[in-house]
């Protein structure tokens, strides 16, 4: 498999060689793998995996890159099925564990088409096969030469799959785009409501239609079913503001990506939320959803505000 990723060898030893090429190609090989999977731990295992593989694999190695995203893709593909069987069984709705970084991270909304907490819930959707295919082509660039040679499938077979799964990510999530500092402010904005119990300004900075999703996973408290409309999330917001108590704290960051809240009580991570947008008839941003993911197992690779994660 060609790599358009790989890089020139570095001249050191074969160990050390082999070490550095898959540093250089550590952040491709964990992002496919929370793509596929939408689990930051999960996505540790397969890169723990994946560099056994690689350091155990004999001879020569021409395109590092490419070797490791087909081994990546593929023990993800093998893992897809249990995952499945856990969702099935999944307390109330379901959110992939969050990434977050700092509010001014440099290069964390640039990938965020590609890792948006909205775009992977879309992906779980897909059957596996049209996960891979739609992950190494949109998110990392390979070709579909490439990509059939990594699943071992015809180029024209993963040219059909590609299609169909972007059609299906199309129809599932209708993307608007704003930049970024703009969601930011709405973001800020909708939080002075939410905190000064402003209900009457924060239904002006939520879309009739809007709905918000809770993750508590059956081990912490959170809404069992989507809540709909205006009035509703507002309250229900309010009220999870109420219940967290004077010792709670918001913090701004980037959520996979895209401006977000990192909530915090007594210093302990409690919760993660990010907002989607869509423009209202004045052109000012509406609140479309809410996406909070308050599992705790979930969040613990989030050992403080600002943690640094990875896309």
């Amino acid at each position: 498999m060609t790599d358009i990723h790989d890089t020139p060898p570095t001249g050191e030893g074969p160990a050390d060689t082999r070490l550095a090429d898959f540093e250089r190609h550590r952040r491709m090989v964990f992002g496919i793998a929370y793509r596929m999977l939408g689990s930051v731990a999960d996505a540790e295992d397969l890169v723990q995996d994946t560099w056994l593989r690689w350091s155990g694999a004999t001879g020569p190695i021409a395109a590092p890159g490419g070797f490791l995203a087909r081994t990546v893709t593929n023990l993800a593909l093998n893992r897809l099925d249990s995952a499945a069987v856990r969702r099935e069984a999944y307390v109330g709705p379901w959110l992939p564990e969050p990434l977050v970084t700092g509010p001014d991270a440099a290069d964390g909304v640039e990938r965020a088409e590609t890792v948006s907490l909205a775009l992977l819930v879309v992906l779980e959707s897909l059957s596996p096969l049209e996960r891979a295919v739609f992950v190494l082509k949109e998110a990392f660039g390979f070709s579909y030469r490439e990509i059939a040679e990594a699943l071992d499938r015809t180029e024209s077979a993963c040219r059909q799959v590609g299609s169909r799964a972007r059609a299906h990510v199309r129809a599932g999530r209708p993307r608007f785009d704003a930049p970024p500092e703009l969601r930011r402010r709405a973001t800020d904005e909708f939080l002075a409501a939410c905190v000064g119990g402003d209900i009457g300004r924060m239904l002006e900075l939520l879309a009739p239609d809007v709905t918000t999703w809770s993750d508590g996973g059956g081990v912490i408290r959170a809404a069992l079913r989507p809540v709909n409309g205006a009035e509703n999330v507002a309250r229900f917001v309010l009220g999870v503001l109420r219940q967290l108590g004077e010792d709670a704290a918001v913090h701004p960051v980037l959520v996979n990506g895209e401006p977000g809240l990192l909530v915090t009580v007594d210093g302990a991570v409690d919760s993660v939320s990010v907002l989607d947008f869509v423009a209202g008839t004045d052109g000012t941003l509406l609140v479309s959803a809410i996406r909070a993911v308050r599992n705790p197992h979930k969040l613990a690779h989030l050992a403080a505000p600002g943690a640094a994660g990875r896309a």
